[in-house]
């Protein structure tokens, strides 16, 4: 066992990085979403009394996987019991059956698998696209409803409603756990990019918590890709999600300070970027955009020719706006979202001025779909900025320090507003 002070920590950061690891492999094995999850929240809190008494044990996964196994045994046992149709315990059988010990080795084997598995069954075409990305979320990264909220731009409550009625359909649909056959996986595919790139979105600048970035979300991003790929190694878009992601991994190291501090890519040292990381995905891309590879031009791919636009400039002075903002009118035409309009009238700020981004973010202000989305603020707070504007981008980045939900880029957006504050004073 290992001496960690509080177990409550840990549990905290197993839940953020286990769950839908553990969570995959019970679904697979009982084939029953809800009872899976009880099972896995009660062994969560009866960890929380084990460890604390006993300590940390060496596997926590493990741990967690063998005891969530035997609460849905239990519970298996006593709904047989209360429907009175079978004997009230399982035979030895079925729980050999369930409760297989796994060593550290075969769990990370058998995870895995299971975890695309588990993508492809709530990305199944019988579920709407937004009860699918809503329940992968949950399950797979195991994000917090008011994350997912955050990411589409509705309330909680919209949100907690698709993931129960995914559920239920699931259930009632009989859908397998299981990566489906190969003429099936093209229905599912854009679902399954979607979900993958939103993992490795929460893990890049973390909506909620005090950390700005959880690698662990966007590595697990990069190998369900890697995965992917294994799978669908001519498509298109898998390759252009998997350069994407490389890309922008990249520049995790320079993304935030030794003290965990947020600095802007205007101030990155840019000698901190991985090269070799650059150097993958940038083969990845120019093999996918001029190898012959499977499938149309798509959003992964032109957002992974934004980020080479990045990784290709020296220094920041040096990236050339005009050629990223014309890639955001060509990306718009494939994802015509408030979101990636903001995107471009950032880009479209940087190649031609402040005052031309502000304008072409009126239509999104009028629109409404961004006024809960702290980026926007952020993003609307520094044109002003830059146009001279002082009240109003003060007002526009207290707005966003209102909606920021990460004690980092609260931090962040709060120092910015207090400096642009003492100039205004002076």
């Amino acid at each position: 066992m290992k001496d960690i002070p509080s177990a409550y920590i840990v549990v905290e950061n197993i839940i953020r990085k286990e769950w839908g690891r553990v969570l995959a492999t019970l679904i697979k094995q009982f084939q029953d979403f809800e009872l899976s999850e009880d099972a896995l929240q009660d062994a969560l809190l009866a960890a929380l009394s084990t460890w604390q008494k006993n300590g940390i044990p060496d596997s926590p996964s493990t741990w967690l996987l063998t005891t969530a196994k035997r609460n849905a045994i239990d519970r298996l046992r006593r709904a047989r019991t209360e429907r009175g149709k079978q004997a009230a315990v399982l035979s030895d059988t079925e729980q050999e059956h369930y409760i297989a010990d796994e060593t550290d080795d075969q769990l990370d084997v058998v995870i895995q698998d299971e975890r695309l598995m588990l993508i492809f069954a709530c990305c199944h075409p019988a579920l709407p696209e937004q009860e699918r990305v809503a329940l992968t979320l949950k399950s797979i990264a195991g994000m917090k409803t008011s994350e997912i909220a955050r990411a589409y731009l509705v309330s909680e409550e919209t949100i907690a409603q698709r993931i129960v009625r995914a559920k239920r359909k699931i259930k009632a649909t009989n859908i397998s756990y299981k990566v489906p056959e190969d003429d099936q996986l093209d229905e599912r595919l854009l679902s399954v990019l979607t979900v993958i790139y939103l993992i490795f979105n929460e893990g890049y600048s973390a909506t909620h918590g005090e950390a700005f970035i959880r690698k662990d979300l966007c590595n697990e991003a990069i190998r369900l890709t890697e995965l992917l790929l294994e799978l669908m190694d001519d498509e298109r878009e898998v390759r252009g999600l998997l350069a994407l992601l490389l890309l922008h991994s990249s520049r995790l190291q320079a993304r935030c300070s030794v003290n965990g501090k947020l600095i802007a890519l205007e101030q990155q040292d840019r000698t901190l970027w991985d090269r070799e990381l650059i150097k993958r995905g940038l083969s990845i891309l120019i093999t996918t955009l001029t190898g012959g590879k499977k499938g149309k031009m798509g959003a992964f791919q032109i957002q992974a020719a934004i980020s080479a636009a990045h990784t290709a400039a020296a220094t920041y002075e040096q990236t050339n706006w005009r050629e990223i903002s014309k890639l955001y009118e060509e990306l718009y035409k494939y994802q015509p979202t408030p979101v990636v309009m903001l995107n471009g009238a950032v880009a479209l700020s940087f190649a031609h001025g402040p005052n031309a981004g502000l304008a072409a973010i009126q239509q999104i202000e009028q629109d409404g779909d961004l006024r809960i989305y702290q980026p926007f603020y952020a993003a609307k707070a520094d044109m002003l900025r830059r146009a001279g504007r002082i009240k109003d981008a003060l007002t526009n980045y207290r707005k966003a320090v209102e909606l920021s939900g990460n004690k980092t880029e609260r931090k962040y957006l709060r120092e910015r507003l207090e400096r642009l504050a003492s100039k205004l004073e002076k």
